[in-house]
C-alpha cells in the first residue's frame, strides 16, 4: 500500500485543493445565485409564466466543479452553476424553447443590463468577469412529478429527467467515499477526471461532456473503490476505465431506473443514471471511443511512471510523470 506520506500523494493532494472552486466563494455564489433566482422569476411571474421550481443544478451543486483556466489559449469555464427554472406552461409559446430563451435573455438583461450575457442551444449563460463566475439559467418543463422535469433541446427534442436525482447520484457516492479510511472522496476524483479531459481535449470537450465523466468516475468506484492515497486511486481507475472502454462494456446503474438491455445501434451504451432512454455515449463513433481508451491507457502508465520515481525518492520525475495526464499545473500547485 502506498503511504499517505509520501510526495507524490501530498502534492496531489496539494493539486486537488487547488483545481476546486475556492471554497470562500461558496457563500457569495449561492448569495448570487438566489438574487438571480429571485429577479428570474419575478421578470417571469409579471410576464406570465408560472414558476414552480429552481432546483440547484450542475458541478456547484455536485460539489465536482474545477476553477476556471486557461488550457493553452482556450478559457475553461470551471465552476458551472446551473439555475433550472421549471415553469408550467400555459400555451403553445410557453412550451417552445426559441419563445422562452429569448424572454429569459430579456430577464437577464433587464436585471443585469452591464453584465455579458448569451444565449446557448438550451440556456442563457450569464457571466460575472470580475468573479470568474458563471451562471446557466436553463429552462424546463414542469411534469406532475416535482422531482422530474422535462428538458428541452434545441431542435424541439423534449427529454425527462430529474435534477435532483441527478445530485443524489453524485452525492450519495461522496458521502459512501467519506467512510473509507484517507483523504480520497469520490467527488474529488470526479475533479480529477474533468481536469485530465480538459488537458487531453484542450478545451474542446464536447465529445466527452462531464455527465459522461460523471458516469465513467461512478462505475469505477462501484467496481474499484477508493484507495487511501490518490495515486493508488489514480492508477486503478484509469487502468479499470481503459479495459472497459475497450471491450464497450455497457454502464448503467439501478439507483432510479431498471435498465437491463443491451445497447442497440450504438457502438457504446453509457446511460444515463435517472432516464432510460438516454444513452450519453451514443454521440460517440468507434474512432471517439477508440481515443478515450488510449488516453485513458496512456494516463494509467503515467501514473504507474510516477508511482515508480516516487519509490525511488525523485519526486522532480514522479510529477514530471504527471504533466501528460494533468498538464505542468500539477508541477506549479502540488
Amino acid at each position: 500500500m502506498l503511504s499517505t506520506r509520501r510526495p507524490l500523494h501530498v502534492g496531489l493532494r496539494n493539486f486537488v485543493d487547488w483545481i476546486r472552486t475556492e471554497s470562500s466563494k461558496e457563500n457569495s455564489i449561492r448569495e448570487q445565485a438566489g438574487e438571480i433566482r429571485q429577479r428570474v422569476k419575478g421578470h417571469a411571474t409579471k410576464d406570465g409564466l408560472t414558476v414552480r421550481s429552481m432546483p440547484w443544478s450542475g458541478s456547484f451543486a455536485k460539489r465536482t466543479g474545477i476553477r476556471r483556466h486557461l488550457q493553452g489559449a482556450t478559457p475553461v469555464e470551471g465552476q458551472d452553476v446551473d439555475i433550472p427554472v421549471v415553469v408550467s406552461p400555459k400555451t403553445k409559446d410557453d412550451e417552445a424553447l426559441e419563445s422562452l430563451l429569448p424572454r429569459f435573455y430579456a430577464y437577464l438583461d433587464a436585471s443585469y443590463p452591464d453584465t455579458p450575457k448569451k444565449q446557448t442551444k438550451s440556456s442563457v449563460k450569464l457571466d460575472f468577469v470580475g468573479s470568474k463566475v458563471s451562471y446557466d439559467i436553463v429552462p424546463m418543463l414542469a411534469t406532475t412529478d416535482p422531482k422530474r422535469q422535462i428538458l428541452i433541446r434545441a431542435g424541439g427534442e423534449r427529454r425527462e429527467t430529474s435534477v435532483q436525482n441527478h445530485i443524489e447520484f453524485i452525492t450519495a457516492r461522496t458521502r459512501d467515499s467519506a467512510l473509507v479510511s484517507g483523504r480520497v472522496s469520490f467527488n474529488e476524483m470526479v475533479r480529477l477526471l474533468k481536469w485530465w479531459r480538459e488537458v487531453k481535449c484542450q478545451g474542446q470537450i464536447d465529445a466527452y461532456p462531464s455527465i459522461l465523466i460523471d458516469q465513467l468516475a461512478a462505475h469505477a468506484y462501484r467496481e474499484q473503490g477508493v484507495d487511501e492515497t490518490y495515486p493508488a486511486t489514480l492508477a486503478r481507475w484509469f487502468g479499470f476505465l481503459a479495459h472497459e472502454v475497450a471491450r464497450r462494456a455497457p454502464i448503467y446503474f439501478d439507483d432510479f431506473i431498471d435498465w437491463k438491455r443491451p445497447p442497440l445501434g450504438n457502438p457504446w451504451a453509457v446511460i444515463d443514471p435517472v432516464t432510460t432512454d438516454n444513452n450519453v455515449a451514443g454521440h460517440l463513433g468507434n474512432g471517439d471511443i477508440g481515443v478515450l481508451e488510449e488516453w485513458m491507457a496512456e494516463a494509467r502508465d503515467d501514473v504507474l511512471q510516477a508511482i515508480a520515481a516516487d519509490h525511488d525518492d525523485d519526486e522532480a520525475a514522479a510529477f514530471d510523470a504527471l504533466v501528460p495526464v494533468f498538464g505542468r499545473h500539477v508541477i506549479h500547485h502540488s
